[in-house]
């Protein structure tokens, strides 16, 4: 309970002028699905408010919206628990982004520009030389960045407002993966091949690519969870 309100309290951005309902829920989110707190740690709804100095609503709005995500439960009893992410919430959400992350870049690629083709591969060189000096933190973020590129360029809001609902989602497993060494080269030899199939056009290629890309991903990710104990 103290490392959950430790790490919630961390996540909370106070300066952003949304409802303190929505950073509430947003903060407990990541502090659950980044896997700060262990499974089966109960949420004390009267020692959260007490503790961050926030009233009981907000964080009830909170409890509310990670019970609907799967990822606290509310046990007779005892009150709401972390439930966190399974096995199985992985395959599902891996199962919505494969086709989600190929509409995206065979669109992208249509309507990218030279200049565009460019910057993204100015953004992938600098990927690959932070890689060669190991600096993983900021590996993540650009990977973050090079699929943020496309999403944004393939000029789809609806599409990038679904993905937008698994980005918590996606920053865990990605974590776990470029942690990696020999996951994270891979990864990076794939954004390559994916860059490369979308600058030629080569639809067939790009979904094959990133198909590949994604489902070895999600192998690498489901195998650590099992190692972690997550089922």
């Amino acid at each position: 309970m103290d490392d959950f309100i430790r790490e919630t309290e961390k996540s909370l951005d106070l300066s952003d002028n949304r409802p303190i309902k929505e950073l509430l829920y947003e903060a407990m989110q990541k502090t659950i699905i980044l896997g700060e707190v262990g499974t089966g740690v109960r949420i004390n709804e009267k020692e959260v408010s007490r503790r961050m100095n926030i009233s009981r609503t907000p964080i009830r709005y909170a409890l509310k919206q990670l019970e609907n995500d799967g990822l606290v439960s509310h046990i007779q009893g005892k009150g709401v628990v972390i439930r966190g992410i399974s096995i199985k919430d992985a395959y599902e959400i891996y199962a919505i982004r494969i086709p989600l992350d190929v509409l995206a870049s065979a669109t992208a690629m249509n309507k990218m520009t030279d200049e565009d083709f460019d910057k993204l591969n100015q953004l992938l060189i600098e990927t690959e030389r932070l890689n060669e000096i190991d600096d993983v933190d900021n590996v993540i973020k650009r990977i973050s960045e090079f699929n943020e590129f496309i999403y944004t360029k393939a000029d789809m809001p609806r599409l990038k407002s679904i993905s937008y609902k698994l980005r918590e989602y996606l920053i865990y497993f990605r974590d776990i993966s470029i942690r990696s060494r020999e996951r994270r080269d891979k990864a990076l030899l794939e954004h390559r091949i994916i860059y490369d199939s979308m600058r030629l056009k080569d639809r067939s290629s790009l979904e094959r690519i990133t198909k590949q890309h994604l489902e070895s991903s999600q192998k690498f990710v489901i195998r650590e969870m099992q190692k972690r104990k997550i089922n």
